[in-house]
């Protein structure tokens, strides 16, 4: 079976907090690998601030490593297309991602070369009637970093031509590296959505980030809202033309 079908990894993807920045596109641009473009939704470009929990988690589609299974995620990410063959294809791209455990990071950075980090991390959930607080945690040396939203109504499916359908419903990542880019489809179901009452990051982010990014993340995002998640195939990755 040609490696582009293969299944790298399944898992559960859960409880996703998502705060959403409108950025400047010239910030990204010296990040966009190279055969793809900025994607953006009604003019306007955006970066994520995403933590969510990782459970069930298989790789090869089979293999269960112990005390790895479970564990908490946090990224910062933005948008691109790639247009193939008369297809587009619309995908994410990482600034940055954490992970708690090293064999994840290492992991990761061995088979994507994706910009992993590990960190201490934590997360908290509580439920209040129809509404959720969700808050996920790093420690970076002496510095906590928080990331933490809190919704007052039960998740529903994203409207036609949102931003929340925009942020969701990216089925691609996109690696660049020396050689070209490599590209990894990421099946999943759409995600039901809540919209944010409140939302916040706290925290220095500079070191993960760098100072441009975590200039931005010092802002009051300009959308936040809880998906639900589901269960997520993530195929092997396959360098593009």
């Amino acid at each position: 079976m040609p490696e582009a079908k293969r299944i790298f990894l399944t898992a559960e993807w859960r409880d996703l907090v998502m705060l959403n920045y409108e950025v400047d596109p010239g910030l990204l641009r010296p990040h966009v690998p190279e055969g793809t473009e900025l994607d953006s939704f009604a003019g306007k470009t955006y970066v994520s601030l995403v933590g969510f929990c990782f459970s069930r988690t298989k790789l090869w589609g089979r293999i269960a490593v112990p005390f790895h299974t479970r564990f908490e995620e946090a990224n910062l990410r933005f948008y691109v297309r790639r247009r193939t063959a008369g297809e587009e294809r619309r995908g994410v791209c990482f600034i940055a991602e954490i992970v708690p455990r090293v064999a994840i990071a290492w992991t990761a950075r061995l088979v994507y070369r994706e910009n992993y980090r590990r960190f201490p991390m934590d997360h908290r959930i509580a439920r209040s009637g129809s509404g959720r607080s969700v808050e996920y945690g790093w420690r970076v040396r002496d510095q906590r970093n928080r990331l933490f939203l809190e919704t007052t109504e039960d998740a529903t499916a994203p409207g036609p031509g949102s931003l929340e359908q925009f942020i969701t419903e990216h089925y691609w990542g996109y690696t660049g590296r020396p050689g070209g880019t490599v590209e990894y489809r990421v099946a999943h179901a759409p995600w039901r959505v809540a919209v944010a009452a409140c939302a916040e990051f706290e925290g220095d982010a500079t070191e993960i980030y760098g100072t441009a990014f975590a200039d931005v993340l010092r802002r009051k995002p300009g959308s936040a809202f809880l998906a639900e998640g589901s269960s997520v195939e993530v195929f092997a990755g396959e360098k593009i033309e």
